[in-house]
């Protein structure tokens, strides 16, 4: 029955993003797509996922402030879910950045540089190939359409190849990248969820997955996540000090997925909450202002066409999710043992997050 638990809480987790990153019949995964574009590109591609990922990681924390009492037992599990709204704009990318010309794209360059000097064809390709070069991308992000692909668009230059100049002209052509996530509205995520409280005004909540391996090609799933509010009013007349309730709070968690990806979150600010009713049956209406920060850590094999044959080369870098502070606004309704909240995130990406707790 443990294991079944498990399995369930991994699966709401993961399951939205199982089929991007899970091996393809015809590769078209996450990491086969990332091995045509090197970094400048590749981080323009994932970025709403990673601004989307990370909205929804700093999402579902809290649905009310903890109470100002010294000591006190309260106890809620359950799940979390979060959505990031994908808006037009998150769907495609324009950039300029460098590339590496495929063999293919080399040789039909090469030809165009010197058509009637045959005998020249490889010694231009060899040149191209040794170098990399500024072009502009313009496509699909991740959450994209399936339809589109990426195009890059070469402006011309003029190389030197031993010691006879070639104008390269301009030149157009499309990479096997398209979005994933095709016409995605929001970018999902689940997590369970316990807090307990209250000691000395402070309540403690926990997200957590035991390690996973999910995929003998994605590796292993790693997750935990930790929080802490607490309601200064405790030291200032207690629950009659105030006619609501507030509270400082602080947010942090990481997630890993195999060697792909390394993500973490941060969020700390405070809210405020106020119960409307009795405690078997009230409503509960909550704000708060955060200010949040979000990282992937993202490393894959990039295929390089060379003078000397195609070669891997193993690219890494860190990006950062755009939301920088967010508005929280929601309400939650408790029914005996049972509490149910949804809240509306707003910031630059913004997100909905709903709950349902069990409460003792």
């Amino acid at each position: 029955m443990n294991r079944i638990c498990l399995f369930c809480a991994v699966l709401f987790f993961f399951l939205p993003y199982a089929p991007v990153l899970a091996q393809s019949e015809n590769g078209d995964d996450l990491e086969a797509t990332l091995g045509n574009l090197a970094q400048d590109a590749a981080k323009a591609y994932i970025a709403p996922i990673v601004s989307g990922f990370g909205a929804d990681l700093n999402s579902g924390w809290f649905h009310r402030a903890p109470w100002a009492t010294p000591f006190g037992f309260d106890l809620e599990f359950g799940l979390v879910a979060m959505g990031t709204i994908m808006e037009e704009s998150h769907r495609s990318f324009t950039l300029e950045g460098n590339f590496h010309f495929t063999d293919a794209m080399a040789s039909e360059l090469a030809q165009q540089a010197a058509p009637g000097n045959p005998g020249a064809w490889n010694d231009i390709k060899n040149a191209i190939l040794a170098q990399e070069f500024t072009v502009t991308f313009t496509g699909p992000t991740i959450v994209g359409s399936k339809q589109d692909s990426l195009l890059i668009n070469f402006p011309g230059k003029t190389i030197d190849v031993n010691g006879t100049p070639y104008n390269l002209p301009v030149y157009a052509s499309g990479l096997p990248v398209r979005g994933l996530l095709e016409e995605a509205n929001f970018v999902p995520l689940g997590t369970p969820q316990l807090s307990l409280g209250t000691f000395l005004g402070t309540q403690f909540t926990f997200r957590y997955l035991p390690e996973v391996q999910i995929d003998e090609k994605i590796g292993k799933f790693k997750y935990f996540g930790f929080g802490i509010q607490h309601n200064p009013m405790v030291w200032f007349g207690g629950e009659d000090a105030l006619p609501f309730e507030v509270a400082a709070a602080y947010f942090t968690q990481n997630l890993k997925i195999g060697s792909l990806m390394d993500a973490s979150a941060t969020a700390y600010g405070v809210n405020a909450s106020i119960r409307l009713g009795w405690g078997f049956l009230n409503l509960t209406p909550y704000a708060g202002f955060l200010l949040e920060t979000s990282t992937m850590k993202w490393a894959y094999d990039y295929t390089v066409d060379t003078p000397s044959g195609p070669t891997q080369q193993r690219i890494e870098f860190e990006a950062k999710g755009e939301n920088s502070s967010r508005i929280v606004l929601g309400a939650s309704v408790k029914i005996l043992l049972v509490n149910v909240n949804v809240d509306m995130n707003l910031s630059k990406y913004k997100t909905l997050s709903a709950g349902i707790m069990i409460v003792i």
